[in-house]
């Protein structure tokens, strides 16, 4: 497949939707490594694939699947935190330094919301980190980017600190200003096989469809 995308072959799942695209499935079969959020791996068995770990509180997990990966189990009671987050201090701990997430949208929407935000923590303690859904790709970023695309890629671009202003190149609808609320940088397209977002300091998320 011809995805412009950096992705990394240790993979942390989520129990939303199952990924469904060729792109999010290819990387599931190109892993070396699958955590699994808890009750994920019920999903990922039922498609064919084996997890490496499986993390969580077990609070949704079935227990055949627990006991049949007895040996592949850690269990994080603590409940100031959600699955995805223990999946990745686990990971860390284990000194992979990047990850690539699916699994981490679709079904409740708060669910989604929290997960796709919780990227710009990652990001700040892994070398790579980003989250592949059905439909595209997040990217955490921090400081000026680089990213490669393709014409008429379709763009979404979200600033956590609004009072940061940020400078697009290449991109069909120019801007060089702070993005006050989620929207406003949202529905963009790339004029080519790269866009550069500018700004020197800051917390942002970028959206790329396949």
């Amino acid at each position: 497949m011809n995805i412009p995308f950096a992705y990394s072959d240790s993979v942390i799942l989520c129990n939303g939707s199952f990924p469904e695209h060729e792109f999010p499935l290819q990387i599931l079969r190109e892993a070396k490594t699958i955590i699994c959020c808890d009750a994920a791996v019920k999903k990922l068995v039922a498609h064919g694939f084996e997890p490496t770990m499986i993390v969580g509180d077990f609070d949704s997990a079935e227990q055949e699947l627990l006991q049949r990966y007895g040996d592949r189990v850690f269990h994080n009671p603590d409940q100031e935190t959600n699955d995805l987050t223990k999946s990745v201090k686990w990971a860390q701990a284990q000194s992979y330094s990047a990850v690539t997430i699916l699994g981490a949208t679709g079904l409740r929407e708060d669910h989604t919301l929290g997960n796709i935000s919780l990227l710009l923590e990652y990001g700040q303690t892994l070398n790579f980190v980003n989250m592949v859904t059905d439909t595209g790709v997040f990217s955490p970023i921090y400081r000026t980017t680089k990213f490669k695309s393709f014409k008429g890629q379709q763009v979404s671009i979200f600033s956590l600190k609004p009072d940061v202003p940020i400078r697009s190149e290449n991109l069909k609808y120019p801007f060089s200003r702070p993005l006050p609320s989620w929207w406003c940088g949202t529905l963009n397209e790339s004029l080519g096989e790269q866009f550069t977002l500018h700004f020197d300091e800051g917390k942002v998320l970028v959206y790329q469809t396949f």
